[in-house]
């Protein structure tokens, strides 16, 4: 997938015009291309992170795989990694739904794609009988951070964590939002 397929969609499609799915197994190289290319037009990116964002199949045993697509054209627009089940390894409570990696492709942004994405997850949580949904997000992803607080998502500082010692150390901030009945 490249930038240019996806500056070609015209008119713009929004968040109601494209199509929400898990993903094929054929599709992995482009979601990670998608997702790489989503992080690093924002952050720096450290070489074990890229080769997380690039390699979405590396988390399909604990992980299902969402796309946002552009039902025309099939062009990828959007990703997000959803747990499949309870275990987050200690970022989500036994009641939460955790996702990550929620990445919309740079061209494809302000469409609400990443909103549409982040309802999916609440709206798998409620059907799923969960009480809550958690992510968590980088110190410096301040336009991610924006998104969720708009989705009424709160930071959740004691459940914030610190990957790294010294000067390599940075904080991943927790957020969560209760889900309605």
């Amino acid at each position: 997938m490249t930038e240019s397929a996806i500056a070609a969609i015209e008119p713009p499609l929004q968040a109601s015009d494209i199509t929400v799915r898990i993903a094929r197994p054929d599709e992995y190289p482009a979601i990670g291309e998608l997702s790489y290319a989503a992080y690093a037009s924002d952050y720096e990116i450290g070489e074990d992170y890229a080769h997380t964002l690039q390699h979405p199949e590396l988390r399909t045993d604990d992980y299902d795989i969402w796309v946002a697509e552009d039902p025309a054209t099939g062009v990828l627009l959007g990703t997000t990694s959803i747990l499949r089940g309870l275990e987050a390894r200690g970022r989500a409570l036994a009641d939460e739904l955790y996702f990550r990696l929620l990445a919309v492709a740079p061209a494809a942004r302000r469409r609400g794609i990443g909103a549409r994405l982040t309802t999916l997850a609440l709206d798998l949580a409620r059907e799923r009988g969960l009480r809550a949904v958690s992510l968590n997000s980088g110190q410096n992803m301040t336009g991610a951070h924006a998104l969720y607080r708009s989705l009424d998502f709160e930071r959740i500082p004691e459940r914030d964590v610190v990957i790294g010692e010294g000067e390599h150390a940075h904080t991943v901030y927790t957020f969560a939002r209760p889900v309605e009945a």
